[in-house]
């Protein structure tokens, strides 16, 4: 556990990772209760490094870590509040404790050249996975070649064997702190996504025994499931339990929209492991996303990278020893990257 004291100085490292300096705006945002000692550890942390900053606290709802599994994305207590919008347009760093990601608001936010940085996991794991500059490498590293490469193939011996044509959206990179005006990123991270043209994926994906559905189920798969995907769908979704699982979630929806291919990415933290979900039950399961090697398959709404897709239905699915393709150039084999750059020594 950590205390208040050493929790506020990780926040102010933080804060000096988003390159906060005196005379800059900094507000943290925040509902009801919840996570209050975060707001008021980030609020200490910045006027430490003489920069003004406010908590702005949003009406009382149920929180998202200590409630239901998050199970709707794009929806938060900012819809509607224009006040409040308007507020955090004006900041040069907006910490957010609500979860707003795949909202428009957080788009408005960022378009008005606010740095975003999303904080909702354990202080625990915010300690374990901090950011580190060589961990800013390697994502930008993966970065430049994602955004290079026009064809993704992704294969494992559970029989994935999935295509995804690219160069149709941009790539977004996650080091875990937001330094630039308008960028956003998540405090722990570590990991990097693109999508494959809304017609231009093709192929089935297995999601093996042991891999996670991070969103919305936050478990380890117990039965394979057998994703076929045509044209940028999903056509039928195979297997025992946990098939029948995700085809309930994502029939519940009533919307086709459902069905979309979401992003495609890898995890590049060598600091977390695959079993941690199991000993952090409050956490978003943001360690299986960045967990080292990892290929992040996703379902629903593509908004975040520019597309139209707005469904609430979202699916985040780490997976394990994957081997990932770019142009045919292999960039991980069985869960292990092949591009020295990339690799971690230990």
């Amino acid at each position: 556990m950590i205390n208040w004291s050493d929790f506020q100085e990780l926040c102010k490292k933080q804060l000096e990772m988003c390159k906060v300096k005196p005379g800059e705006t900094v507000i943290v945002l925040s509902q009801g209760n919840d996570r209050l000692d975060y707001a008021d550890a980030f609020v200490a942390a910045a006027r430490k490094l003489g920069a003004e900053s406010f908590n702005v606290r949003l009406g009382n709802t149920a929180s998202v870590l200590n409630g239901p599994a998050l199970t709707e994305v794009g929806i938060n207590p900012l819809v509607g509040n224009k006040a409040a919008i308007e507020a955090l347009k004006k900041a040069d760093l907006v910490i957010d404790l609500v979860f707003l990601l795949w909202s428009d608001e957080q788009h408005q936010i960022q378009k008005a050249g606010a740095r975003v940085l999303t904080c909702i996991e354990p202080p625990e794991l915010l300690k374990q996975m901090f950011p580190t500059e060589d961990q800013r490498r390697r994502v930008e590293l993966s970065h430049d070649l994602l955004k290079a490469a026009k064809k993704m193939h992704i294969t494992s011996k559970a029989g994935t064997d999935v295509t995804y044509d690219l160069g149709h959206f941009p790539v977004v990179s996650q080091y875990g702190y937001t330094d630039e005006p308008g960028r956003w990123d998540m405090w722990p991270s570590g990991f990097l996504f693109t999508a494959g043209a809304p017609t231009g994926v093709n192929g089935k994906v297995v999601i093996d025994a042991g891999d996670i559905i991070a969103a919305p189920f936050r478990s380890y798969v117990n039965t394979p499931i057998h994703v076929t995907i045509r044209e940028g769908m999903i056509t039928a979704i195979e297997g025992g339990v946990d098939a029948e699982m995700m085809r309930s979630y994502l029939s519940g929806f009533n919307d086709p929209r459902a069905y979309g291919i979401s992003h495609i990415g890898w995890g590049i933290n060598e600091n977390v492991n695959w079993t941690t979900m199991k000993q952090t039950l409050r956490s978003l399961s943001q360690e299986a996303r960045a967990f080292y090697g990892n290929v992040m398959f996703a379902t629903g709404p593509n908004t975040e990278l520019g597309g139209d897709n707005d469904t609430p239905a979202h699916m985040d699915i780490p997976l394990r020893n994957c081997s990932v393709f770019l142009d045919e150039k292999p960039i991980l084999v069985d869960g292990e990257f092949t591009v020295p750059e990339l690799i971690v020594k230990h």
